[in-house]
């Protein structure tokens, strides 16, 4: 996902296991000092089998550097599901910003730490394309291609494609529907009720499009001014922490990855997890856990493939609005596919998504 810029509960994950793994299936990663921020940058080049990579870049705090460095690994791993999945002639990758604890990035800082995030990618030579993702932002992809052309999501009014929340947000509301339909035998939402964790970019609009359809919304965020935008929509606000424990249609994670850990999967008590998170499994199996527990999860990287889509096909020449539109709309067919492919096969939703991923980047010929 190309990510909204608040986030809800908790952090990314803070774990170096993706280090520890006893071979490197990425391309290229690069892990570098910024020359003016001083801050620790990795850009990881996931595949490139079926084209440039694309993936955002991440402004986060973490406890240790090599966290930093082991998330931009599986991010960038996930980017290259999410492309392949959404049929997208696009590799995978990320790129992080490790920001330590207790660091406040003021203007001048965050700035720096864009230019020097574009000299990373700039020596790339363009087998990554950055753009926003948490913690960035249009505008700041605008100072990134300062240094490199390798960028995209820049604003409009720089020739650029904007802000991809709103496709990303039509893509997971695609996938709701989707999802209640599998579960319920209709994908309307009216009188549904759902948790959403993360009031962010993509979120907010989710949250937004769903209380105005008529779903019952309990909600969440870290950033406790969301607080205003849950009454402005009519919905009931809770502190973060417990929301997984409510007991609800749908629990909808929208911030930051490694939401659903054992523990919190053992509490959930909803018939379906489908939300705009990447990341969502902090362990693998936790799909295997989610299906013992007759839970159906939406995986992750095809939900919130409608920030790349948009991104792709709008940065083409002669780009037309409604085919992207119905690109984006097209998620929830995917995902329809993906969940009989689970149940006719007995396997979990995560299993069918990466086959569908890995079928596509099975067929690119070798010399390609």
């Amino acid at each position: 996902m190309l990510s909204p810029n608040s986030q809800s509960r908790g952090s990314a994950p803070q774990t170096s296991d993706a280090l520890d793994a006893p071979e490197l299936e990425h391309e290229r990663v690069l892990i570098t000092r910024g020359a003016r921020s001083g801050l620790t940058l990795s850009v990881a080049v996931h595949s490139t089998a079926l084209g440039p990579a694309l993936g955002g870049a991440r402004v986060w705090t973490y406890r240790r550097w090599r966290d930093a460095v082991a998330d931009s690994l599986r991010l960038a791993e996930g980017m290259t599901l999410k492309n392949a999945a959404a049929g997208l002639a696009r590799g995978g990758g990320k790129s992080v910003v490790f920001v330590p604890e207790g660091t406040v990035l003021d203007a001048e800082r965050k700035r720096d730490a864009m230019l020097d995030l574009g000299d990373a990618v700039e020596t790339l030579g363009g087998s990554y394309y950055t753009a926003e993702d948490v913690g960035t932002s249009a505008e700041d992809m605008a100072t990134v291609s300062e240094r490199t052309a390798y960028v995209e999501g820049l604003p409009a009014d720089r020739g650029g494609v904007g802000e991809p929340s709103d496709a990303t947000a039509a893509g997971v509301y695609s996938a709701v529907a989707a999802t209640l339909d599998s579960v319920f035998g209709s994908p309307l939402v009216a009188e549904r009720r759902a948790v959403i964790s993360g009031l962010g970019q993509v979120g907010g609009r989710l949250a937004r499009r769903l209380a105005s359809e008529g779903a019952r919304l309990i909600v969440t965020d870290v950033n406790p001014a969301r607080r205003a935008f849950a009454e402005e929509i009519g919905a009931s606000w809770i502190e973060p922490g417990d929301e997984h424990q409510f007991e609800t249609d749908l629990f909808i994670p929208c911030g930051v990855g490694g939401a659903l850990s054992p523990d919190v999967i053992d509490a959930l008590r909803c018939r379906a997890v489908v939300g705009a998170a990447n990341n969502q499994l902090e362990r693998h199996d936790g799909a295997e856990q989610l299906a013992a527990r007759g839970i159906l999860w939406a995986p992750d990287f095809v939900v919130n493939a409608g920030g790349v889509i948009y991104i792709d096909m709008a940065s083409k020449p002669g780009a037309d609005r409604q085919a992207i539109e119905e690109r984006v709309e097209h998620i929830g067919d995917t995902l329809r596919s993906i969940f009989a492919q689970a149940q006719a096969e007995n396997i979990t939703t995560l299993e069918a998504a990466e086959r569908l991923a890995r079928s596509r980047l099975d067929a690119v010929p070798v010399n390609v």
